[in-house]
């Protein structure tokens, strides 16, 4: 069957509550007739007494009376006399004239009734021993029937001769016992089954509605991973926490979906970077690429008619735009490199002061053309800094080749140094161009972004600086305001 699990628990317990209601009714049913014949067996403990004794008086007076020698015992035909007048008197009995060993030596019974001719004796020595009521004894219209009774003894003189034996519910009472239970009792005890089974039946069905209600939402929001992903709707959070088993899934499930929520957002944020990453580099590789595919067929069909300066000329041009394309390769590969995990930092200690001026050194001739000034504030001493050189010096090299080609003429490009807490030693490197715009300072170092067509803040360069950093357990922060220059600081630890 195809139910949902609100359904099977509810199927579940109402099978259970038929059951239990069953069993109660069963017990209940029980316990009244095991109550009715306690209370019938205490009531009527003596009536045996009182027959025996009335039985003992009969068997004297027919002694005394006889003529001859005496007779042994009550005869067959003052049994029945004696024993069908107390029947008579009081219908709800049936009375047994037993010998020693508990066989049936007089009755009263119709033709046909009795099915024994025997009685269990130890039942009897409970009874008489006043053991806990109700006990009950073999009964001889029945092969395999017990009822509560009443015993005695029976005695001749001081000779116990045998037992009175008294079944206290007859066939008749069973009979009409039967007849008012089927009309009243067990009518009373299955109408009072029926509307507590009712009762606990609603209850049952809305404590389940309850308790499964957060199993419900949490289907609901799983079902919606497959179609609306993008706006998932979350349970929100229990107040103090959450309770029971249930709201610990919910919960669960709800930090789960913010996680996948997170990773889906940042997901569709790659995928964008990545193909505004691939439309950027085909742009910077489609303009050198044209450029020398000119300049090369132009030599290729005028080589006769071209000078010496125009072919060299030619020739400058073209190289320097595969150059271009070779320094944009380059930095493709090294990208590509940091970002598969393929490079690890080889750590060690050096001075950054003589870092800082190798790389000025390597930036001297393109700063004085651009007319632009380098200038560097270090503390004393020099600060060591544990980190892989190589890396750190390309980290340098990125953000003086920005801040030189976006300094105007006149401007300066300076770098400072200073320590930091926690062991660290913080580097800012600061231009005095026009600053980055605030639209791009969000996708800075996740993207290349063109500026007016000519140049692409932070482009490759910032994103292998990001990168770089990352793998020292470090970052690169834009910290200027647009209009006032760019300044890029990070932190290193220090040796």
């Amino acid at each position: 069957m195809n139910l949902t699990l609100s359904q099977r628990l509810s199927l579940a317990f109402c099978l259970l509550l038929l059951v239990c209601c069953g069993a109660s009714a069963w017990l209940q049913i029980r316990a009244n007739i095991m109550h009715e014949k306690e209370v019938v067996q205490g009531l009527s403990l003596g009536l045996a007494r009182s027959i025996a004794l009335d039985a003992q008086l009969m068997q004297a007076d027919e002694e005394g009376g006889a003529q001859g020698p005496a007779s042994e015992g009550l005869g067959p035909a003052a049994v029945r006399r004696l024993f069908g007048k107390l029947m008579t008197v009081n219908p709800s009995v049936e009375v047994y004239l037993l010998d020693n060993d508990g066989r049936i030596v007089g009755h009263a019974a119709p033709a046909g009734h009795l099915k024994r001719d025997h009685v269990n004796l130890a039942p009897i020595q409970r009874l008489l021993n006043k053991e806990a009521l109700p006990i009950q004894g073999d009964d001889p219209r029945s092969e395999r029937g017990r009822k509560v009774f009443s015993a005695a003894f029976l005695r001749s003189g001081e000779q116990k001769i045998g037992y009175i034996y008294v079944i206290l519910q007859s066939e008749e009472h069973d009979r009409l016992a039967a007849r008012a239970t089927a009309s009243s009792v067990l009518r009373t005890t299955l109408w009072s089954m029926a509307v507590v089974a009712a009762l606990v039946l609603v209850a049952g069905l809305i404590a389940f509605r309850l308790i499964t209600r957060p199993l419900r939402r949490l289907t609901t929001t799983m079902q919606q991973l497959d179609t609306k992903a993008d706006q998932l709707v979350l349970p929100e959070p229990q107040r103090g926490g959450p309770r029971d088993e249930i709201a610990i899934l919910e919960q669960s499930f709800a930090d789960m979906g913010a996680r996948i929520n997170e990773q889906w957002q940042t997901m569709r944020q790659l995928d964008h970077d990545r193909r505004e990453v691939v439309a950027n580099i085909s742009h910077d590789l489609r303009t050198p690429l044209g450029s020398l595919h000119g300049y090369l067929e132009t030599l290729s069909l005028k080589d006769e008619t071209l000078n010496a300066a125009d072919r060299q000329r030619y020739l400058g041009i073209a190289l320097a735009q595969s150059q271009k394309v070779g320094r944009l390769a380059q930095a493709l590969f090294e990208l590509a490199r940091l970002e598969h995990g393929s490079v690890t930092p080889e750590l060690e200690p050096f001075s950054l002061s003589d870092l800082i001026q190798d790389v000025f050194q390597k930036f001297e001739l393109a700063a004085q053309e651009r007319h632009v000034r380098l200038m560097a504030t270090l503390p004393h001493p020099a600060p060591m800094v544990r980190a892989d050189l190589g890396m750190i010096e390309r980290v340098l090299t990125n953000l003086f080749d920005n801040a030189i080609r976006h300094t105007p003429s006149g401007g300066e490009v300076e770098i400072t140094v200073t320590q930091a807490q926690g062991g660290k030693v913080e580097v800012t490197v600061e231009d005095t161009g026009p600053g980055v715009p605030t639209a791009m300072r969000e996708s800075l170092f996740r993207r290349p972004v063109a500026l007016q067509g000519e140049y692409r803040v932070g482009g490759l360069g910032l994103l292998t600086v990001n990168r770089i950093l990352q793998l020292h357990r470090s970052k690169i922060e834009l910290v200027s305001e647009e209009g006032l220059g760019a300044v890029f600081r990070f932190t290193l630890d220090a040796a």
